[in-house]
This record gives C-alpha cells, structure tokens and sequence, in this order.
C-alpha cells in the first residue's frame, strides 16, 4: 500500500468510492479484499501494477459508514493487511503555522487533551513537513501515522501534531452527523500560499515568467522582495516556532533567516512533496488556514492565487481519485485573524478582503462551494507563541463547523455566516448614511472607528475619514458623515490590522457570528 494507508485509517464513504492503491512490481496484479469483522469477504478487486512509478489503482465500492474492517492487499505469495478500517469522512486540513497549532497550544489544553478518549472513531494522520522541486507520487515522511487520539499524539508538542483547528473541527463534524471521520493534517508554518500552489496556479496568476522563474510583486513598494520572508512570516519569534518541526540540519542550512525566499517558501515545493501525493485520496471536504505569510508577499494578487489554488486543488483531487471526490469539493478557510495591535498598516485587512476574491463574503461566484471563518475578533496579544498565533482555536472551529455543515452538508436552515451590508443609502440633507443588512443585528460595541468614508472630490486617493455610527436598528445602521463635505466614494468596515477587542466588534449576528470585513 502506499505510505498513508494504515491501521485505523478512515477510507470516504459513500456515494464517493475510496481509492486505494499502492506499489508493486511491473505487470504483476494486485488483488486487494475488504473484509468484515468475522472474516467475511465483502468485496474483490484486482488491479494492475503499470509503470512508470509501478503502482497500481483501485476504485472499491461505494461504502455506508461504519466498521471496523480488514483490508488486503495480495500479489503472489505475499499480503499485507490493513486492520480497523472505518468508512466516514475524510477531511484534509492544511496551512500555515495557525493550522500546525496543536491541541497542547489552545485554551483550555488540558481539557481538550483530556476529552480525546471520547472520540475513538475521529482518526488522525499527518504527514511530515516535506519540501520537493519535484511533483512526488507519494509521501517522503509520515509524522503521524493513522491513529485513535490519545492526549500524546493530539499534544504531541509545539507546531507539530495534531492541529488544533483540524481536531475541533473534525471532533464537532463527528458530534453533528454521527459518522466516522478521517483526518490528514499537512501544513508547514511561515509558509506562503505559492508553496501549496502547482506551476498551473502561478502560471494563471501571471507569476511566472517564461523561463519558469516567479516574479515577485512588492507590496507597494513598501518591502520589496529584498526583505527576507522569514522577518514577515516569523514575526521576528525565534526561528524555531516558524517551523512546525524542529529542523534537521540538512533543511537548516539551506533556509538560513537570510536567505531570500528560501526552504518551504519556494514556489510549488510544498505542492510538489505534501499535496501532489495525496490526490488519489477520496475526499470529503478541505480546511484551509494561510495567508498571514502573504500579508508580507504578493499580497495583492491573492485575490488570484486563493480562488486559482481552490479550483486548482479541486481539479486535481477529481481527476486523481478518478472522479470519485466531487468536482466542487467543499473548501472551508480561516479569514485571518490580528497581528498587532494598533498597526497602521493595511496588509492584514487587503489579504482578508482578497480571501474572499474581493467580494466579502462566500460562497460567491467566483468561489463557489466554500465557506469562511472570520476570525479577526478573536485577537490575542498575550499569546505565549506570539500575537500571530491565537489560542481560541474553538471559536475558529465552531464557526468552521457551520459553515461546513451548511455547505458540504446541505443544512439549509444552518445561519453559517454573519451579517453583510446589501445596499446604502445616502441621506445628503442630513449628512448621514443609511446601511442595509442581510440579517438581524446585534450591536457589541459602538466603534467611532469601525466604519470610514472615502471622501473626496476625485477618485484618487482616497482620503479615508471614520464615520461614526448614530443608530444600529435590527438591520441598519445609520452613519454620520460630519466630516465629509464632498462625494462619499466609498465604504469600508473594521478595516485594520486590530479591528477589535475580543470576541467585541461592533456588528454580530444572533448567533454570536460577527460582521465580516468588507470594502
């Protein structure tokens, strides 16, 4: 079998079959059996060993939840048997540094760890962090391999395993269908998104050149490519927490904090060794936590690379599970979370608005199937592992969980998303702007600062003046544009690196869900 099948593995359930495939010699056949708990065999398949990477490929048959089973594989006189396989679903979570979290770096650790014992049907793997200049058909290293969560393997150490965002969510998805879950955690701290990005993803978003070099952008002019990415991943914390695993000195000596763009950061490497070798797996959905990295780096053309790498994923997860996982696979993200305090940079709020393709909120058309979690009212200045890396992972998870629920899951009447503004309507005599939105308001906080105006008697630039909020009623809130004497061009709310104190922005939902962002 390949490297990540394994004892206790979840396989997808139906109405998707599982792929299952693995290594042999060339021309031989391979007949791999399911087997139930008594030794019953419930189905048969043979499959060739074809070069050029000798592997063979199976689709078996679509399966109901359940177990526990036997899987086999048999080629000649020899096997090898796979025990305790359960059908559930398979999630793959993945990111950067705030994805490798672990469940012994959250709120509430201990507890967390402690609860483990109760979810022996959520199964975790992760893959070791892995960098490669070529697309590999399979994984070099396995950190984790298939387990039943312990308090040790889920609180394993620091940026190591297992992820914090993924176990939560894949935990709660566990409590709200009843069914088996399966997770893969692949996800390397301080990384960019162009890392996890195949050729055809940079190539869409013109950052390759011909000779297939990327081309950097600055970020306006401010950093060019000449600051390492190292000073804007890390956050200056000491090297070691940007890495999720301690480094062995072969990885060390080519990503010295000097270098430009060096190790995980490269363009495709991180595709290349820890995405490309699992695109025979059968999927259910994906979590996605990045961008803090990009923040620092080609920030503004991540409203290309985000939706490019989704359909890009999708594509490739489709045609390499032959056609098993569905073509729009579900695909949930964290919307990035705060940094510091009082920042005046806008780094952070441009790569918030482009996760969503500048729309603001998603699903939408130019990202459909997905679903967000936004997390910038959930800061955390007194993080031990830096302000960069909250600890409420559990929030992240839940909010992660409604929308997953609503959009892989078909939950119709599921609210999964907080409240957006529909239309504005401007009130010239009074100076005030009225603003429409798309659900009930509750109103926590009343931020002179949260809303600004773009004022101003040409396009460009903007000059861009708070306005204080007057009114909230149950959908609107009433803005005054005292300080504006010329046109209003624009809108823009919780705009900042900061926007608010926890769990304490100024527009929620009911449901506890906060406005999002939007320009």
């Amino acid at each position: 079998f390949a490297s990540y099948y394994g004892d206790h593995m979840v396989l997808q359930k139906k109405p998707s079959g599982a792929v299952v495939w693995g290594h042999g010699e060339l021309g031989a056949v391979v007949t791999v059996t399911l087997s139930g708990p008594s030794g019953l065999i419930i189905m048969e398949k043979t499959a060739q060993v074809k070069g050029p990477s000798e592997a063979w490929t199976t689709v078996l048959d679509p399966m109901d939840q359940g177990g526990p089973y036997a899987l086999t594989a048999e080629q000649g006189l020899e096997n090898v048997t796979l025990w305790d396989i359960y059908f559930g679903d398979v999630w793959l979570c993945s990111g950067q540094s705030n994805m490798a979290m672990t469940v012994l770096q959250v709120a509430n650790a201990s507890q967390e760890l402690a609860a483990a014992a109760r979810y022996p049907y959520v199964r975790i793997f992760a893959a070791a962090p892995a960098r490669s200049d070529v697309e590999l058909e399979d994984l070099e290293q396995i950190d984790l391999p298939w387990s039943i969560p312990t308090a040790e393997n889920l609180g394993h150490g620091n940026f190591t395993y297992f992820s914090a965002v993924c176990w939560l969510l894949g935990r709660s998805l566990y409590e709200a269908l009843g069914s088996p879950i399966g997770l893969v955690e692949v996800a390397w701290g301080g990384t960019p998104i162009e890392a996890w990005s195949s050729r055809r993803v940079l190539q869409a978003c013109g950052l390759l050149e011909d000779t297939g070099r990327l081309i950097w952008v600055g970020t306006g002019g401010r950093e060019g490519p000449q600051i390492s990415l190292w000073h804007g991943a890390c956050f200056n914390l000491k090297l070691a927490l940007c890495f999720a695993p301690p480094l062995n000195l072969s990885l060390s000596s080519s990503t010295s904090p000097h270098q430009h763009l060096s190790g995980p950061q490269v363009p495709s490497v991180l595709w290349n060794a820890m995405i490309h070798p699992l695109l025979n797996m059968t999927l259910q959905g994906v979590a996605w936590y990045q961008g803090e990295a990009n923040a620092f780096l080609n920030t503004d053309q991540y409203n290309c690379t985000f939706p490019a790498l989704i359909a890009d994923w999708r594509w490739a997860f489709h045609t390499g599970s032959a056609g098993q996982t569905e073509p729009l696979l579900p695909f949930g993200f964290v919307q990035l979370s705060t940094y510091r305090h009082r920042s005046a940079d806008d780094s952070f709020a441009r790569l918030r608005w482009h996760q969503t393709a500048d729309l603001g909120v998603v699903p939408n058309a130019r990202m459909p199937n997905t679903f967000m979690a936004v997390a910038m009212d959930l800061g955390d200045e007194q993080s031990p592992y830096g302000s960069i890396h909250p600890r409420d992972k559990q929030n992240v998870a839940h909010r992660l969980l409604l929308g997953a629920r609503a959009v892989a899951y078909g939950d119709k009447n599921l609210v999964f998303q907080g409240p957006y503004p529909t239309r504005a309507i401007l009130e010239v005599t009074k100076e005030l702007l009225n603003v429409t939105y798309s659900q009930e308001l509750i109103c926590r906080q009343r931020d002179a600062q949260a809303f600004e105006v773009c004022c101003s008697s040409q396009a460009s630039p903007c000059q861009w003046l708070p306005a204080p909020v007057v009114a909230v009623g149950s959908h609107t809130v009433t803005l005054a544009l005292s300080g504006c004497r010329t046109l209003v061009l624009g809108l823009r709310y919780a705009w900042a690196e900061w926007p608010c104190e926890y769990q304490a922005c100024p527009l929620y939902n009911p449901h506890g869900l906060p406005a999002p962002p939007f320009l």
